[in-house]
């Protein structure tokens, strides 16, 4: 068995995002294309007799309700894994952003830990595992582009990656996820419909999807944090920018991009505007690993 292993944890940003009425079982009916990015989390996994999560960051939760810690207590559970497991997060995906971090670093523990005990990445215990924690954490376990229904977590299909330079703009301030449903509920917005961003997909046009990204949570994160709207607006009129859209329930901002030149000078301009900035692209796989 190995002893330790490393796994890339990928951010995503939402290319469509349609949030629907809430369910009999209180969540919201979720229609969403994900996309992974090359910006990640590093998450590196050893075998010990307890569990323990290092984090290079302090965080606003305390360890035992961080999405990693709980991945791997419940593998433990579902797989009757004997000891526990050392855990370094080496966090740089911003929390309250809207940029999937913890569902990934949830997916890099799962697929860290299924790798290290010799469990088949397609044992179906591990994508329920993944669907109990959370919406986002079956599609990381995945990557690459892929259209999501139920409460987010049920993946419809697979759809053909594209690759393009993307960036990322984020206000100081976070975006609650829970805040931004009640802001949603208290005064919803239509969801849209994905058939544009599916057709850029499928004829991996940037240009296309550039112009087709929707999130009917824009407002919510806009009355949450009124800045979100600045960084769109800025964004959205850069030359060079295909389109841009708010991650998630924000407070992210991202922008698909001509060129890698405009992705980064966007981010280099960002700290000047009061914005933390960063230039990425996206990527074709989900959470990975190495020994």
């Amino acid at each position: 068995m190995l002893q330790r292993i490393e796994v890339t944890a990928p951010a995503k940003v939402n290319l469509f995002l349609g949030i629907g009425a809430v369910r009999p079982d209180g969540y919201h009916d979720v229609t969403t294309v994900l996309h992974t990015l090359e910006f990640a989390d590093t998450i590196a996994l050893e075998p010990a007799p307890t569990f323990s999560l290092n984090c290079s960051e302090e965080l606003d939760i305390p360890a035992e309700e961080n999405l990693a810690l709980r991945a791997a207590r419940a593998f433990a559970e579902a797989f009757e894994m004997a000891g526990g497991v050392a855990i370094e997060l080496t966090k740089r995906i911003p929390s309250g952003a809207g940029l999937g971090g913890g569902s990934s670093d949830a997916a890099a523990v799962l697929t860290g830990l299924a790798e290290l005990h010799g469990i088949e990445s397609a044992d179906p215990r591990l994508l329920a595992v993944a669907q109990a924690l959370g919406a986002d954490v079956p599609f990381f376990l995945l990557g690459g582009a892929a259209l999501m229904t139920g409460r987010g977590d049920r993946i419809e299909r697979m759809l053909p990656a594209i690759a393009v330079p993307v960036v990322l703009v984020k206000p100081r301030a976070p975006v609650p996820t829970a805040a931004a449903y009640r802001a949603f509920d208290a005064d919803p917005v239509p969801a849209g419909d994905p058939a544009a961003v599916l057709d850029a997909l499928l004829h991996a046009n940037p240009s296309a999807l550039g112009a087709a990204l929707s999130n009917n949570m824009t407002a919510c994160a806009v009355s949450l944090v009124p800045e979100v709207a600045d960084a769109l607006a800025w964004v959205n009129v850069v030359p060079g920018v295909f389109g841009a859209a708010v991650a998630g329930s924000g407070s992210s901002v991202y922008a698909l991009c001509a060129a890698e030149q405009v992705a980064r000078r966007i981010a280099d301009e960002a700290a000047g505007r009061g914005f933390w900035g960063m230039a990425t692209s996206t990527r074709s796989s989900g959470v990975t690993w190495t020994e």
